[in-house]
């Protein structure tokens, strides 16, 4: 643990100074290995002995790029359904019995992924796989249990979606900036298909994704190399596989001119986000645009923030970037705009710093500053045995190798000032852009509240 703090006191003094993060400490992957079950689960083990825990993240290959219409939604709501029941554990009992051995869960849904995330101390660790094979083997879908968690879910995209300018802003962006490929949906799903679900939807889905030969199971901890390939055999591997999911081949059209939408609702100031189709994260420019993410957005210096927020004084906040993703995605600039300030304002202002980058590419000392936050970010969660995991499958999952990510602060290195001015170029014009602006509206009732009290009292 000595060693560790010691080499991230380096880290920090390394990139104060601007001193190259090449020159930090090399990260050791020598203990990391990667195994296939017979049934198809991939599995990855990094021992981490500094403390007495572990992390087991488990990567499904499934989230809304794998549904269609009629069943938008059915990952996230997955999610749900995982923690609700299955053949030895009851309603609750998961949660329950995880923490009575001294552990903790979450679980994420995205367009490419499910990951259910376990925390435990190591001596839960049997305990803990008995409670994973069990709802991957056998978790109960019984119509009770549907038509709860649906209201639930209805319950959730309301109060996250419909209740939320930003985030309903954004489902416009993606519906308006997708014409074919499935990103166009929502994760949480369509308010329509959430209430109209099938059983037999349901049944099929999880049969498909929620599958051993669908997923990578990531442990990282305080544990034996050895002995954790035994907890798999013993309790994955008689798992069976299932079906092979249904390839995703739906390409979505190269976009040939602006589109724009506009959202009216109650709102005290307006919204935008200006977004630019992009590669998939396995594209050779993926390296480049996290460095351009960084320059643009990153933080209070960012060029974005000092010219929108602090010198122009056009918006509150700015805010965005890109995701990782299967397929070519969108890198999104989301500008919430000052009160009084039209967002036309801030789009013109948003333009004008894009076209600058392609006029003239970044100084070395701004880029430096770029990758220096980037080693720092990364650096940061290999400190962590949840870090560890989730870099592990992320890098499973879009680069195909979990050791591939590890690689990264040589890959941001190798980015120049030519290559930022060149993705700005290719990706940064008007007839790739999709503009989504939030227009305000004053509350009707409250107008025809005013109105009539105003009547009354003349």
């Amino acid at each position: 643990m000595r060693t560790r703090r010691r080499h991230q006191f380096l880290l920090w003094t390394l990139v104060a100074a601007g001193v190259l993060p090449s020159a930090a400490p090399a990260v050791d992957t020598g203990q990391i290995e990667t195994h296939q079950l017979t049934n198809g689960m991939k599995v990855v083990f990094w021992p981490d002995h500094s403390i007495p825990n572990l992390a087991l993240y488990t990567f499904y290959r499934v989230g809304s790029r794998n549904e269609r219409p009629g069943i938008t939604g059915l990952s996230h709501f997955f999610e749900h359904m995982m923690f609700l029941g299955s053949k030895n554990y009851g309603p609750g009992e998961f949660d329950r019995t995880m923490e009575a051995a001294g552990g903790a869960n979450n679980a994420y849904t995205a367009q490419d992924i499910t990951v259910y995330q376990d925390w435990f101390p190591a001596t839960a660790t049997k305990t803990i796989f008995e409670l994973e094979a069990d709802r991957i083997a056998s978790l109960s879908i019984d119509s009770t249990s549907v038509e709860s968690e649906r209201g639930v879910v209805a319950s959730e995209r309301r109060r996250s979606v419909d209740d939320n300018n930003i985030r309903a802003l954004d489902e416009e962006n993606w519906a308006a900036a997708y014409k074919a490929h499935p990103y166009q949906w929502p994760v949480i799903g369509w308010m329509v298909d959430i209430e109209n679900w099938k059983i037999g939807d349901l049944e099929t889905y999880f049969r498909t994704y929620y599958a051993p030969n669908n997923a990578t199971l990531v442990v990282v901890g305080d544990f034996e190399t050895r002995e954790m390939l035994a907890y798999c055999k013993q309790f994955l591997e008689p798992i069976a596989r299932g079906p092979a999911p249904l390839p995703v081949t739906t390409t979505e059209p190269e976009q040939k001119g602006e589109r724009r939408t506009e959202l009216r609702r109650q709102a005290q100031v307006a919204s935008l986000i200006s977004s630019y189709h992009i590669p998939a994260t396995a594209h050779a420019d993926y390296h480049a645009l996290r460095v351009l993410e960084t320059l643009l957005l990153e933080g209070e210096s960012s060029r974005l923030h000092l010219r929108l927020v602090e010198r122009d004084q056009l918006a509150l906040r700015v805010f965005g970037g890109m995701d990782y993703a299967l397929d070519p995605t969108l890198f999104q600039v989301f500008v919430q705009v000052r009160q009084g300030i039209e967002a036309s304002a801030c789009e013109q202002a948003l333009a004008a710093e894009l076209e600058r980058l392609q006029a003239e590419p970044p100084a070395e000392r701004e880029l430096r500053k770029a990758k220096n936050q980037l080693a720092t970010n990364f650096y940061r969660q290999l400190q962590t045995i949840s870090g560890k995991a989730q870099l592990l499958g992320t890098s499973d999952v879009y680069f195909g190798d979990p050791k591939a990510i590890l690689d990264v602060v040589s890959r941001y290195e190798a980015v120049g000032a030519a290559d930022i001015q060149r993705l700005a170029r290719s990706y940064f014009h008007k007839s790739n852009r999709t503009v989504s602006t939030l227009v305000p509206e004053s509350d009707k009732s409250e107008t025809k509240d005013t109105a009539a009290s105003k009547e009354a009292g003349s």
